[in-house]
């Protein structure tokens, strides 16, 4: 609604300043409605309408342009104005700091708000990380034509009155919807994974302190750790790209067993059994569906969707790992004692089985 309303607002303003415009220029056939939006993305409207066009405009079909094929075109629409959709896609320019970028096309439906016979292609994509300003061209329209750039929360826009083929003046984006570059985004996502294990991820501390006390010797412990990174990589991947989901609801009352698993073993188990690895992948399978929950709630975005995900991963090993090295600084000196196991290992393993069963009950019923 709010969107039409801007799009009546400018409607109206444009029959005001036909007659100054007409005097000098002929007044374009086409609005360039430019949006800035807050998930770092942008997207570019050019509106016709119908009654606006000449014989000349009549031709068809589109085919592809040189951005691609024009999405959702209807059929018939393509056979009467396909031709000049095509022309006004291959004509537009999009840049961003002076780079011209590539985007998505689109025939978007009519919209029942708008005036009968209003058509919309829209250009799309992501911005690029750190762009400041954003430039638009148009060879294949004659006269003026308006551009109206605006930012998702900012109502105001400055207009500017282009003659065809003529590069728009650079248009600075608001902070607000300018997007990180790749490095910042790195670090962002590598600090996110760290802290949420240290401090945040207590139930994940106490799963690896559980591989750690079982582990007298250096190797068996980082074969644990290296199952159960690969394991939760895999399927924080997986249920990233939607490929596999489970409810938190299931999710989280079976980390909290997996802890009170690890721990009981402990506690009857004096020594690393090859059992145990496989078992460790298999939790770690079910950590990596916490983690994906993690990441659903801070989001990804989208133009560095990888990046992102991979840092966020190796901010997560780089947390299990400072948990370790923690515990050997805590421990390491008595780990080869004989008192070891009786006087450190079963009782904190009993500690964690304690409050891994509690929150097991916690997470599955209240």
């Amino acid at each position: 609604m709010l969107r039409f309303v801007h799009r009546l607002v400018c409607a109206v303003l444009l029959v005001l300043a036909a007659p100054a415009i007409a005097g000098a220029h002929e007044l374009g056939k086409v609005q360039v409605h430019a949006t800035f939006l807050k998930d770092g993305t942008y997207q570019v409207e050019l509106v016709l309408d119908e009654e606006h066009l000449t014989p000349q405009d009549v031709g068809g079909p589109a085919g592809a342009t040189r951005y691609g094929a024009i999405a959702g075109l209807p059929a018939e629409v393509d056979q009467r104005f396909g031709r000049l959709f095509r022309s006004l896609v291959d004509g537009a320019v999009v840049g961003f700091d002076g780079e011209t970028v590539r985007p998505k096309v689109d025939f978007l439906p009519p919209d029942p708000e708008a005036p009968p016979g209003r058509m919309t292609v829209r250009l799309s994509g992501p911005i690029p990380g750190g762009a400041r300003t954003f430039t638009w061209s148009e060879s294949a329209v004659t006269g003026s034509y308006p551009l109206i750039p605006q930012s998702e929360g900012d109502e105001s826009s400055a207009w500017q009155w282009l003659d065809g083929g003529a590069t728009s003046q650079p248009v600075p984006l608001s902070a607000a919807v300018i997007p990180p570059t790749r490095g910042e985004i790195v670090r962002q996502y590598l600090q996110l994974g760290f802290t949420h294990i240290l401090p945040k991820g207590l139930d994940h501390i106490l799963f690896v302190l559980g591989l750690f006390l079982l582990s007298r010797r250096l190797k068996p412990l980082l074969l644990q750790v290296t199952s159960f990174t690969v394991a939760h990589t895999v399927t924080l991947a997986l249920s990233i790209y939607g490929v596999i989901s489970l409810p938190a609801s299931i999710v989280e009352p079976l980390i909290a067993l997996s802890i009170v698993f690890v721990a009981v073993e402990n506690v009857f188990t004096a020594e690393l059994r090859p059992s145990r690895v496989a078992l460790v992948f298999a939790f770690g399978l079910l950590h990596g569906l916490g983690f994906a929950g993690v990441l659903s709630e801070l989001g990804l975005p989208r133009a560095e969707f990888l990046p992102a995900l991979i840092s966020f991963n190796v901010g997560v090993e780089a947390g299990q790992l400072a948990v370790i090295s923690l515990a050997l600084l805590a421990v390491g000196l008595f780990r080869q004692r004989s008192w070891y196991r009786q006087a450190i290992v079963v009782p904190a393993s009993l500690m964690i089985a304690a409050v891994g069963l509690y929150w097991s009950v916690q997470r599955m019923f209240f």
